[in-house]
């Protein structure tokens, strides 16, 4: 008894409850009114209904004061033409917010990020502008007057709502009830999909969730309590007026949610507090208030980011409440790890996943050409090849990622070509991904119950407690106790090391419960013992599962693979056991070129420089807490090339990140021309002329190839644009093109002079222009007037395009 008494005094809608019972006698303290209570209660609830799209989703909306609006003047409206009372026209009001944020929602849920809070920010204008031009119904520019508290009589009872203290506890009561339904919402299996989407949305939909119907349903749920807070504060000022729908209370809306703590549950409703108090204190000395309160709303976003409940949860050490850690029933310390839950037995051999002709290409390049392949039930299938051969490629469209180009993928002889990845792994496939993806501000065990939850009965209840489900908490600490991290079951998953974390993201793609488990690259950047624990995992699911394996660990991949499959520049080059893989010589080609010998870099007789150009010593490099270079020395000589070699992982493009500054080093030297560079920004080390082409195309797409390299040239050193020109013969020819518009690898100058000596249909030119750049060599740089002349004089001529 005492200790659910502690529980109950702790619970934070306890406090939150207790504020709304004295604060009319605070505000009388402190000389204020009643009213006023009144209008912290209401934006208590508009703030905590908001925060459930912003700090439980991730999606930040403008314009959340079109639906407060609308479900103010709904209830107006009502009262004034429906009937008298105040049950029905506040039901109005509701109903009003909640068809409302349905119509828009099912049309925002298509952007995402950026475009979606502008969206949102473009209707509430549209709103405010047709409530205010409506002056026969709305009443414009005046507001709606005319509306009144009728009392409420059930029976012998009656309240009168004309009494402020009446109507303030009044909506307390509503509010209290509607902040109860939020706090069971968030708390509920629905509301922890939602932070998985907030965390990481991509994630969500590859444990199987359909992301859309989440944040759509999300959406909706906000703008309905929002359309509640609306009504209250309309029949509290007796009044609805269109400031309501203007975007300046939409920023109020952020500004309460941002200012009390977006990730804490009752820290809008002190936000809301702290906003309405400061607005009737300040606005009373000056009208210049927003100017006090902006730069409080700025300190906390510098200083702050979860606000004045972040504050408090610093000063008193108090850590965030794991609500569903302290009910998991955790087995015994001394049980065995448990491995993942064997199958009802089915048939071995049959073909599980088949691969007809399949392809998908990038502009040019095709990154999977035709790929063919079967994988038959209980097998372990490795994928391998050079890097850029298509293998992640072919994982993203097999797993609804990409779409394809051509071709068919069939799992369990059902078509998923073309499905979505929720359904893809609703069906039973699931995957890892080449750079590791958790939800990284959950814990552990959140993480793997969210995944099991994918395919359970209550993944969408929104009323019950998300820990109560014991089977889902059995299945998620079973598969932690599997991968070894059931001791670290609470722990937010951020802090795990890169091997744990790799571990987790296995433990999530087997909670889906998949048939077929597609693993990219889980060996890569792990230390040795940490590829020893993988690989041994591996090896137990085999017995469970199907697994496609994508490593370049060739150790590993041999010794744990049943066949092996090779792709070379997206197509399927070999395939047979790890014995005949290990000794085809067209894969060691694909691997390590035709080999020779190399001459000599320096000419026999020729004298090195007696000092390095850069030099390395004993360098550590962390990505946090994961050890990624340990010790790396290395000399670099004028004139020389140095060429690191290793598996993926090994550390080869973080060594380069941590000579060029994009990754200071926790220890050791970097001496470029005998000056310690370690630890200076990338720009100071650019200047100094140490130049980086990092692994991806990092170029300004939106500018031509002469404006990229005249922004990277550094005043009179280095190479001039004539020497560039002269080295890259095609850049000159490409120096007006758009880098944007330019794909690569683009067709040879032999394609473009064909497109020109020879009948080609308007359309190729077309395509070959937006694509390529100039149709032919003879055109110098390429102008759009040179294009158009062409396209005048092929207009006037048949359908075939001649010069």
């Amino acid at each position: 008894m005492t200790r659910l008494a502690s529980g109950v005094l702790r619970h934070p809608l306890t406090w939150l409850y207790a504020w709304f019972l004295v604060l009319p006698l605070l505000m009388e303290a402190v000389q204020s009114t009643v009213s006023l209570a009144t209008e912290i209660v209401v934006f208590s609830l508009l703030a905590i209904a908001y925060n459930l799209l912003m700090g439980y989703t991730g999606l930040v909306s403008f314009g959340h004061s079109a639906f407060f609006g609308i479900g103010g003047y709904a209830a107006g409206l009502a009262q004034l033409h429906l009937g008298k009372g105040m049950v029905a026209p506040f039901l109005a009001g509701v109903l009003g917010a909640t068809l409302a944020g349905a119509g828009i929602g099912f049309l925002l849920m298509r952007k995402r990020g950026v475009y979606f809070s502008l969206l949102t920010l473009a209707f509430t204008q549209m709103f405010f502008y047709i409530v205010y031009g409506a002056t026969t119904v709305t009443g414009g520019e005046n507001g709606l007057g005319g509306i009144e508290r009728f009392p409420l009589v059930a029976g012998p009872l009656r309240l009168d709502l004309g009494d402020k203290r009446a109507y303030y506890y009044a909506s307390a009561v509503l509010a209290a009830g509607a902040i109860y339904l939020l706090w069971r919402v968030v708390h509920s299996p629905f509301g922890r999909v939602l932070e998985a989407i907030r965390e990481n949305e991509a994630r969500a939909s590859f444990v199987g969730y359909d992301v859309k119907r989440y944040k759509l349903t999300a959406f909706v749920v906000s703008c309905a309590f929002s359309g509640a807070a609306g009504a209250l504060y309309t029949f509290l000022l007796n009044f609805a007026y269109p400031e309501s729908l203007h975007v300046t209370m939409a920023g109020e809306i952020v500004a309460m949610t941002l200012v009390g703590g977006m990730r804490s549950f009752v820290g809008p409703a002190v936000g809301a507090a702290v906003f309405v108090f400061m607005r009737d204190t300040l606005s009373s000395w000056t009208e210049n208030w927003l100017v006090y309160f902006g730069v409080i709303f700025i300190a906390f976003v510098m200083f702050s980011p979860n606000g004045i409940v972040g504050v408090f949860q610093r000063l008193f050490g108090l850590a965030r409440r794991d609500p569903m850690g302290a009910g998991v029933t955790t087995p015994s310390a001394g049980a065995p790890a448990a491995a993942p839950a064997e199958r009802s037995p089915r048939p071995r051999g049959e073909a599980l996943l088949e691969v007809e002709d399949l392809a998908k290409h990038f502009g040019a390049l095709a990154a999977v050409d035709g790929v063919s392949l079967a994988v038959p039930r209980g097998e372990l299938r490795s994928i391998i090849g050079p890097n850029g051969a298509g293998k992640t490629t072919l994982f993203n469209v097999l797993t609804g990622l990409l779409p394809a180009d051509r071709g068919q993928a069939r799992f369990c002889a059902a078509a998923i070509t073309g499905l979505l990845p929720h359904q893809i792994v609703a069906a039973g496939v699931s995957r890892s991904f080449q750079i590791i993806s958790i939800f990284h501000a959950l814990t552990v065990f959140e993480n793997v119950r969210i995944a099991a939850q994918a395919k359970h009965r209550c993944r969408f209840a929104m009323l019950t407690d998300a820990g109560s489900h014991a089977d889902l908490n059995a299945e998620a600490l079973r598969l932690l106790r599997a991968v070894g991290l059931r001791d670290r079951a609470f722990e937010i998953a951020d802090t795990l090391s890169h091997g744990d974390q790799r571990l987790l993201e296995i433990a999530i793609a087997l909670a889906t419960r998949p048939e077929l488990v597609l693993l990219d690259e889980p060996l890569a950047g792990l230390a040795a013992h940490e590829r020893l624990r993988v690989a041994d995992l591996i090896r137990t699911l085999r017995r469970s599962v199907t697994i496609v394996l994508i490593d370049h660990d060739i150790d590993a991949v041999l010794a744990l693979s049943d066949r092996i499959t090779v792709l070379h520049q997206g197509r399927v080059i070999a395939e047979g056991a790890p014995a005949a893989i290990q000794q085809n010589a067209e894969v060691q080609t694909a691997y390590l070129g035709h080999l020779m010998l190399a001459r000599e870099a320096t000419p026999p007789g020729a004298r090195r420089a007696p000092a390095p150009l850069l030099r390395v010593t004993s360098v550590n490099t962390f990505y946090g807490k994961s050890h990624v270079l340990h010790g790396v020395s290395l000399d670099v000589f004028p004139g020389e090339v140095v060429a690191l070699l290793g598996r993926n992982g090994a550390g080869k493009t973080t060594t380069l990140a941590t000579i060029t500054g994009v990754v200071p080093p926790r220890d050791g030297r970097v001496a470029y021309r005998a000056t310690d560079v370690a630890g200076r920004p990338p720009e100071a080390i650019a200047r100094l002329g140490i130049g980086l082409v990092p692994q991806g195309r990092r170029i300004f797409p939106n500018l031509t190839v002469l404006e990229n390299l005249t922004i990277a040239r550094r005043g009179a050193t280095g190479w001039t644009l004539e020497r560039v020109f002269a080295t890259f013969p095609r850049l000159h020819a490409l120096r007006a093109v758009s880098c944007n518009s330019w794909r690569s690898p683009a067709p040879s100058w032999a394609t473009w002079t064909s497109c020109c000596s020879t009948s080609r249909s308007r359309g190729w030119l077309r395509r070959s222009w937006r694509w390529y750049g100039p149709c032919c060599a003879s055109c110098g740089a390429p102008r759009r007037s040179c294009w158009s002349s062409r396209t005048r004089t092929w207009r006037s001529r048949s359908r075939t395009a001649r010069t």
